[in-house]
């Protein structure tokens, strides 16, 4: 059953209490069962294993597709993804282990990432009347997920549609540090609480504390802004950890949206540390196990050292979008009288050994072909063929195309406040060298494929002078090259390992990028409106949310004032611009802003 979420705040109001939830497992592994006895008459301790599975940052992913390819999904290290191989493997590891003995957790990031999730939050929401059941509550359901921490990405289409997709799982969404702003009472369950019964010894008690990501406030701050609040995880975790040990709790797990690197891409915006599992595992004592999440990388087991306690928690963290599954192999004692954590022993397993569970893909048969349906629609006629071939080295039209439409969103959003006669700039990176949109008929695939990314637009105060070091850095890509020598354009760009998401376009003015100049001082004839750029004129900066947040360390552009921002995918954005104009015409967005030159002569 769904729980209740007005009983559960109206129970946590009066006790403080979170969500527990008996279930009474049963098939306890023969090794628990059993106590012989020593030769001398001594009882050997009773022992009991159990297997805590976890998945992370699924991110809509059901099946091994990619729906921007319209085909299976591939990569170069042979991964594949999807709940139905995760569902398989669960499978194999309950029958392994003794369904009664195992626990399945997720550390969120579930409902965003995929045309599938995007379509069923805005083209056939599950928030209408009457509306469908989200295709990850029903995955997650039919896998039989016990609890789920949320992601910060749970909040990207508003509080309604988290708050819905939260009715329709069978399993409780955990957010110890996800606050009612007025009350600051937790607005979603902080833990989950499970028994294991042992034959002939008292129950073992599980408690599952769930995490969530501090930076949802800057992130989804349209959404959430004097609604919820996200303290840090470590000071939230220091208050539950000892309430959920009195309880009776022999296990305590902490599923958290927050990898372990100790580092935070927003800078001193908020007194919170975004990575913080491993500062957790290391601050709070009573912690037995973390499943990390939100950093999507792979870490099959780190240990780190309690300082409080001494003792050793073990983290992991699966791979992103299901191609991995976390298994932590608890060995439990009993002795004087309770149940101890004796060892715990952290791997993964690979979803690519592994076939699709038959059960999963019929289950979502339906939702998957109208997603993909979808995806194929065309929308709207190119009348040329548009490519990022060339586009790391010349003002392509595509990108041209990025800036236009956030540049148009970022003028609608602002119109009738204060920054509405301040003039828009916009930046944009040449992410793929292989994306086109062909001539002739152009599908919402098309356009999604030319934003890689799940980024989302930000609106920032910038100076002309901070426009300028803005460039200035940009251009630190391009390898210097002396005006006499030979070009060779697979050799000029991405100085010092610098990637090609890491160069931007600045559309709304036009310059030149003096390549043979040292780096810092090579833009060249910096313009607005047709004269030198003022360094005092205001200007506003639409901007993707990666680099609204530092993502790759531009100047000033993290630091400075945000006017506006939205949880809607800049892809979605190109792709609603692009089926609005019915056309696309590069007439009604291309413009060579910039150029490279040497010492004043164009390159090219």
């Amino acid at each position: 059953m769904p729980l209740n979420r007005r009983k559960f705040l109206k129970k946590s109001a009066v006790t403080g209490a979170g969500v527990a939830l008996a279930g009474a497992a049963a098939a306890p592994s023969a090794e628990a069962a059993v106590a012989t006895r020593h030769g001398h008459g001594k009882p050997k301790p009773k022992r009991y294993s159990l297997t805590v599975m976890g998945t992370t940052d699924l991110h809509g992913h059901v099946f091994n597709w990619d729906y921007f390819k319209d085909a299976e999904y591939k990569d170069a290290a042979g991964n594949a993804q999807g709940l139905a191989r995760i569902s398989t493997l669960v499978n194999a590891v309950r029958k392994e282990k003794g369904r009664g003995n195992t626990l399945l957790l997720d550390a969120g990031d579930t409902i965003q990432g995929t045309p599938l999730t995007y379509y069923y939050a805005k083209v056939d929401p599950i928030t209408a009347k009457g509306g469908p059941v989200h295709p990850m509550a029903q995955a997650m359901n039919a896998i039989g997920y016990d609890a789920v921490a949320l992601g910060n990405h749970e909040f990207n289409y508003g509080i309604e549609t988290l708050r819905k997709f939260e009715q329709q799982c069978r399993f409780p969404l955990l957010g110890a540090n996800a606050l009612d702003a007025k009350t600051l009472k937790p607005a979603f369950p902080p833990y989950f609480m499970k028994k294991f019964h042992v034959k002939g010894a008292p129950p073992v008690k599980v408690a599952v504390l769930g995490l969530t990501n501090p930076g949802i406030a800057i992130w989804d701050k349209a959404y959430v802004q004097g609604k919820l609040v996200f303290p840090g995880l470590e000071e939230q975790a220091a208050k539950w950890v000892p309430k959920l040990r009195s309880m009776g709790a022999d296990v305590v797990v902490v599923s958290a949206h927050s990898g372990s690197s100790g580092t935070s891409s927003y800078g001193d915006q908020l007194p919170y540390v975004e990575n913080s599992a491993a500062l957790v595992a290391q601050q709070v004592p009573g912690i037995d196990a973390i499943l990390v999440g939100h950093a999507h990388v792979e870490i099959p087991e780190l240990k780190v050292t309690n300082t409080k306690s001494g003792k050793t928690v073990v983290l992991s963290e699966p791979l992103a979008y299901a191609e991995r599954l976390s298994l932590f192999d608890f060995e439990l004692v009993f002795e004087k009288g309770r149940w101890s954590v004796e060892s715990v022993a952290a791997s993964v397993r690979n979803s690519n050994s592994v076939a699709d569970d038959p059960r999963i893909t019929k289950l979502l048969k339906d939702e998957h072909d109208v997603v993909v349906a979808y995806v194929n629609q065309v929308v709207g006629t190119a009348t040329e063929t548009l490519t990022t071939v060339d586009a790391r080295y010349k003002d392509a039209p595509i990108i041209d195309l990025i800036n236009k439409v956030q540049e148009d969103v970022v003028k609608a959003a602002l119109a009738g406040t204060e920054y509405a006669s301040l003039p828009v700039l916009s930046q944009a990176s040449p992410f793929s060298r292989t994306s086109e949109i062909p001539a002739g008929d152009v599908t919402i695939r098309d356009l999604s494929s030319l934003y890689v990314y799940d980024n989302t637009l930000v609106a920032k105060l910038l100076t002309g002078a901070q426009v300028r070091a803005y460039l200035e850095f940009s251009a630190e890509y391009f390898v210097r090259t002396a005006a006499g020598a030979a070009v060779d354009v697979e050799k000029l760009t991405n100085a010092g390992n610098r990637p090609d998401y890491n160069y931007d376009y600045v559309s709304g003015l036009t310059y030149d990028i003096d390549i043979a100049q040292a780096a810092g001082s090579r833009i060249k004839n910096l313009s607005f409106d047709g004269a030198a750029l003022d360094d005092a004129r205001q200007f506003v900066f639409a901007v993707n949310n990666y680099r609204a947040n530092g993502g790759g360390a531009f100047p000033h552009v993290a630091s400075a004032k945000e006017l506006w921002a939205e949880s809607t995918e800049i892809r979605t954005r190109i792709a609603e611009w692009v089926t609005a104009k019915g056309s696309l015409d590069p007439k009604e967005f291309a413009s060579v802003d910039w150029r490279l030159t040497r010492e004043g002569t164009p390159v090219f």
